[in-house]
């Protein structure tokens, strides 16, 4: 399966063989960073995300299909993301899986980005549905029941911030380089997580009997660290430190009520698995306080590498590989789409 990632700031194509639920093998994970292009504007910025995927995309496919010493021919099926992410790099890289898979005859599989997230634990440790999903990256921040590659069944979702973005949002407040996530993670290293009291919104509210038992707000949690910078004279790891605990408390205490949701829903399961993914998953403090509680609650718990937590052409391949492996094919009048949620029944 060749993917085709496109839906933000990574241009990337890689190519996968296997046979669900895996593992599979990875055969080649190419991934050009837009970083440099975005880092002065702090954020991405959408138009020039999407001329450059349009820029970069035909010699990334190449070179995957290369390292991968494979030929279109070889290729079952050609997957791509199709949302939901900015419209303008979906457009790019769907529009381009389209002529492809048009050129050779190939089935196209369109594939949701929170899917290939989702499903990334199967490509790496052959994870069995359903399993508990904490999704939780820079524009998505969900608790997720997935009892097949296309049934998702959701426990909780941010109310506003999701967590990556509040990483990114506190480390521009503090004067932190672009990407901020990862930088707030280097200066919490240094810093004393207890010198700032933070809140930490909806913690402990709701039975995990309710839905919103397991959702999320970091919108509070943001603004009280602006205000805590404006009062001056704060130390910026000591800040970053705080902030990251409490992060590390909300995302534990939700989590814990959906794993009570999940074993409720499927009593039948003998050895339940949490998977985080998502870019915030590549957090390793944050990893370390998740393991420790799925433990706790007799769950185990499977994190990708950090290269497959990070946006990715590999889930999206994979991602397409269960669909194809189930008889999906999609149409060439299939349209990308901005907003997409797992769960059918929500809109998000």
């Amino acid at each position: 399966m060749l993917g085709i990632e496109t839906s933000c700031d990574e241009t990337a194509a890689a190519v996968v063989r296997g046979t669900p639920p895996g593992p599979g093998e990875i055969l080649s994970n190419c991934i050009f960073s837009q970083t440099e292009a975005h880092a002065p504007y702090g954020g991405v910025v959408p138009e020039i995300a999407s001329r450059a995927h349009l820029e970069i995309l035909d010699g990334i496919i190449e070179r995957a299909l290369s390292e991968a010493k494979t030929t279109l021919d070889e290729i079952d099926a050609i997957a791509a993301t199709a949302g939901p992410g900015l419209i303008g790099g979906v457009m790019v890289g769907l529009t381009t899986a389209k002529a492809l898979a048009l050129a050779t005859g190939k089935p196209l599989i369109a594939v949701n980005h929170l899917a290939g997230h989702a499903l990334t634990a199967r490509l790496t440790d052959g994870v069995n549905f359903p399993f508990l999903l904490l999704l939780v990256s820079g524009g998505h921040c969900q608790l997720i029941a997935v009892e097949g590659p296309e049934s998702f069944k959701l426990y909780g979702t941010t109310q506003d911030d999701a967590a990556g973005e509040a990483f990114d949002k506190v480390a521009k407040l503090l004067g932190l380089a672009y990407p901020g996530g990862p930088n707030v993670e280097k200066a919490a290293e240094h810093g004393n997580a207890k010198r700032y009291a933070l809140p930490r919104p909806l913690m402990g509210r709701a039975s995990p009997k309710e839905r919103n038992g397991a959702d999320f707000s970091f919108s509070g949690l943001k603004t009280a660290v602006r205000q805590l910078i404006q009062t001056g004279g704060v130390d910026v790891n000591d800040v970053a430190a705080s902030f990251q605990a409490a992060v590390i408390d909300i995302l534990r205490d939700r989590t814990a009520n959906a794993l009570q949701l999940f074993r409720r829903d499927f009593p039948s399961v003998e050895a339940p698995t949490l998977v985080v993914a998502g870019g915030v998953a590549a957090n390793i403090a944050i990893g370390s306080a998740l393991t420790e509680m799925a433990e706790s609650y007799d769950f185990r718990i499977r994190i990708p590498p950090p290269r497959l937590c990070t946006d990715n052409a590999v889930m999206i391949a994979w991602a397409g590989l269960e669909r194809l492996a189930g008889g999906a094919s999609d149409p060439f009048d299939l349209g990308p789409r901005a907003r997409w949620p797992l769960d059918p029944g929500l809109r998000l």
